[in-house]
């Protein structure tokens, strides 16, 4: 696995307050209290509890930006937790291109955010004339449970018609992989297929 994508701006640590709305979170740098920007519309109740470390990086100057940091990573039980809604593509779209994904070596070509009917993929892949096209989407996970992600499942007892839906899924043809992300220090990096059990 060589697929990384380079985490750009200035890293640093903070320790969570507190949630302020689904897309921003108190943390506390140096001392202080900054309103940060968190890229991840998600619950993360098991991740975002007060007094846990988090990732910080220094965002871009932009006109009309209210925060200074995105909250990119989480401590959980000694392993940084990715939470940034905005890296799964990315990574798998570097993957892709690498041929890092064994499943999809077959294709060459890859169009983003493809229109289909009246959903929109995260990915085509397609290879001329004689292979099928494939439809590719790309969710992350954050919830881990004692330790590493080794298995990944459907997390029932929080969503069971997610879990029934993609079971539902796969009984009809849909292919469902699984696969590690590791934080890097200054990125992110593909970290190798994990078990899928439904």
């Amino acid at each position: 696995m060589v697929a990384f994508i380079k985490v750009e701006g200035k890293i640093l640590e903070g320790v969570f307050e507190r949630r302020l709305t689904r897309f921003s979170a108190l943390v506390n740098v140096g001392g202080k209290g900054f309103p940060c920007f968190l890229p991840n519309p998600g619950r993360l109740s098991e991740l975002l509890v007060s007094g846990v470390k988090v990732i910080l990086r220094e965002g871009a100057t932009a006109t009309g930006r209210k925060t200074v940091y995105d909250i990119i990573g989480v401590y959980c039980n000694g392993v940084i937790v990715s939470v940034d809604s905005r890296v799964p593509n990315k990574l798998v779209l570097a993957a892709l291109k690498h041929g890092d994904l064994p499943e999809f070596r077959g294709y060459s070509g890859v169009k983003a955010e493809y229109s289909y009917g009246h959903a929109r993929f995260d990915f085509l892949l397609y290879e001329g004339s004689e292979v099928k096209p494939c439809l590719l989407e790309v969710k992350s996970c954050t919830l881990v449970r004692d330790g590493d992600a080794v298995v990944f499942t459907p997390n029932d007892e929080m969503d069971p018609r997610f879990g029934a839906a993609l079971r539902e899924a796969v009984r009809r043809g849909v292919e469902v992989y699984a696969y590690r992300a590791r934080f890097t220090g200054d990125g992110i990096v593909l970290d190798g297929r994990v078990e899928v059990r439904l």
